[in-house]
């Protein structure tokens, strides 16, 4: 956040109206919550951010390449065997390129979970 006194978090669930708006109360009773946004209810930007170490070798490489390539992702490490990708975008991105690469290519994988902010000039302010 722009104030270093406070973090912003972003909680993804799923779940009916009722369970929703359970859940938000019993946020709203946390002392340290501040403010609660449903960023559902309004146009929004959700991103998630992915390492995920690939086995490269011979031929495997320029396809991994080529992949990260068209997933607009980066290459943030290398070694003789191994690619090191970073992706970002929506979880269903994320997703494809796991499927577009094949699991047994995949050594290790951490994800950020989603996070997001509303579209437009809408701010979250105090």
């Amino acid at each position: 956040t722009e104030d270093p006194t406070l973090s912003r978090l972003t909680l993804t669930t799923v779940g009916h109206d009722e369970v929703i708006e359970q859940i938000t109360k019993n946020l709203n009773k946390l002392v340290e919550v501040v403010k609660l946004v449903d960023l559902s209810e309004s146009a929004h930007i959700e991103r998630e951010l992915m390492l995920v170490k690939i086995k490269a070798t011979g031929a495997q490489r320029a396809e991994i390449k080529r992949t990260t390539d068209i997933y607009r992702g980066q290459i943030v490490d290398v070694s003789s065997t191994v690619y090191t990708v970073q992706l970002s975008g929506t979880s269903d991105k994320l997703d494809s390129f796991i499927q577009s690469i094949g699991t047994a290519s995949i050594l290790e994988t951490v994800r950020s979970g989603v996070t997001g902010i509303a579209r437009g000039d809408k701010v979250l302010s105090i």
